[in-house]
């Protein structure tokens, strides 16, 4: 392990002679033909990296690759089966009703008022919410150190976002830390880091961010990584206000990493965050491809949720733990199927542009990431700590860990490293 700190486009003139040329150029009947050649380009030029409609279960890993046992599949549907419902305890989970046409209730059957869940009225999103929901629910009933909280939250733009906290009970609260996940998982996967983040004082909030896990959009599918850079932004500010005087730090994984440093770019926004906490974040992601990087543009404004199959790298692993492959692989709350295009177009647009921003970051922040991962690059976490403007940056680099730091056996030692940051700042 190595250690390092320190403290416009010009308008466009048509003459009278080319205004009626270009008229007939983009006529209706003209644009629907060109439409039509294009796609049919593309369709002959991505036959192969492309996949329609069909959402395919990658294996763990090359040396997990034997389908789960039926017990696990049993115990995931009857996971998905399971009726929602507040705790029985007096620790109950709470649930915010966003009343809104078309939108789905889920009634709570364990009890005999009339306490209810809105979800929303696309039956995949109401399915994915009623398990994130379900989750938490039975997560606060086991444990008796955290109280689970979960809200649905709604940015301006329209779309509903799951959210969820975890509160120590028995421990006072001395500070706040925001999680984001990582591309096509959910917050719920960090329950048990939120856990050890309560039993040190944090209380700890998290957002599944649009097209994931409970929140609306179509599963793994974001149509722009700025509404989840704005929607961060504006979660965080609610949670500031809700608990006003307390530190706020920040922690985001890969993607969810480069989505908290755009946000904290924002000199509003970076202001009110004590320090920032990043596992093996996308800020350098290149395609497979060089042509992809060309078409990418194009092909994610003329089929933006087609699954790019020649994106992903075939065999990559992420954790060293097989278990942990497993229960990421076989969790519906995870999107398993190929990279949707405009969703890859918009993580290359994100990591362009903290490529080309990063010294304005002025945060604290500690970066960590694993030598041998091979989803980012661990030498953009060290260009990250080089460029940065921050007085106060680290890095650690762990020797042959792969990109999910937090599921790799070594998660306790990851773990504990980012709660001793944590506390000697508060």
């Amino acid at each position: 392990m190595e250690l390092a700190s320190s403290s416009s486009r010009a308008p466009l003139l048509l003459t009278s002679g080319a205004s009626g040329r270009v008229n007939a150029l983009f006529s209706l009947r003209a644009l629907k033909s060109l439409v039509l050649l294009i796609k049919a380009f593309l369709f002959f030029l991505l036959l192969f990296p492309f996949q329609l409609g069909r959402t395919s279960k990658r294996s763990p890993s090359s040396s997990s690759s034997s389908t789960p046992d039926k017990s696990s599949s049993s115990s995931s549907k009857d996971e998905k089966n399971h009726d929602i419902s507040t705790s029985s305890t007096n620790r109950k989970t709470r649930f915010f009703r966003l009343p809104a046409a078309g939108m789905v209730m889920v009634q709570n059957k364990r009890t005999a008022n009339n306490n209810a869940v809105v979800v929303s009225g696309d039956s995949d999103v109401a399915s994915r919410r009623a398990l994130a929901i379900g989750r938490a629910t039975l997560d606060d009933d086991a444990d008796d150190t955290t109280e689970k909280e979960v809200s649905l939250f709604p940015p301006s733009r329209g779309d509903t976002l799951f959210t969820q906290s975890w509160t120590p009970i028995s421990n006072g609260i001395r500070g706040l830390v925001v999680l984001l996940h990582g591309l096509n998982e959910h917050s719920g996967r960090y329950s048990d880091f939120a856990k050890k983040l309560n039993a040190n004082g944090y209380k700890v909030y998290g957002m599944d961010w649009i097209g994931h896990g409970g929140s609306d959009g179509l599963h793994g599918y974001v149509h722009s990584l700025d509404y989840a850079v704005n929607d961060m932004k504006v979660f965080l500010e609610k949670i500031l206000k809700e608990n006003k005087g307390l530190p706020c730090f920040c922690f985001g994984h890969s993607t969810g990493g480069a989505i908290i440093l755009k946000a904290l770019l924002d000199p509003n926004i970076g202001v009110l965050v004590k320090g920032v906490v990043l596992t093996s974040p996308a800020v350098r992601v290149q395609p497979t491809h060089s042509i992809f990087r060309v078409l990418a543009p194009i092909v994610s404004f003329l089929l933006p949720t087609y699954q790019f199959r020649a994106a992903n790298k075939n065999g990559t692993s992420v954790s060293r733990d097989p278990e942990a492959l497993i229960a990421k692989y076989t969790d519906p709350l995870v999107y398993t199927g190929f990279i949707r295009v405009r969703t890859g177009y918009e993580i290359l647009c994100i990591s362009s542009y903290l490529q080309q921003h990063l010294s304005r970051l002025t945060t604290p922040f500690l970066v960590l990431h694993g030598t041998a991962d091979a989803v980012i690059d661990p030498e953009a976490s060290l260009e990250l700590y080089q460029k940065a403007s921050s007085p106060d940056k680290s890095i650690k680099l762990y020797k042959e860990l792969l990109h999910d730091l937090l599921f790799e056996p070594e998660r306790e030692v990851i773990a504990n490293d980012i709660i001793e940051w944590l506390n000697s700042r508060i």
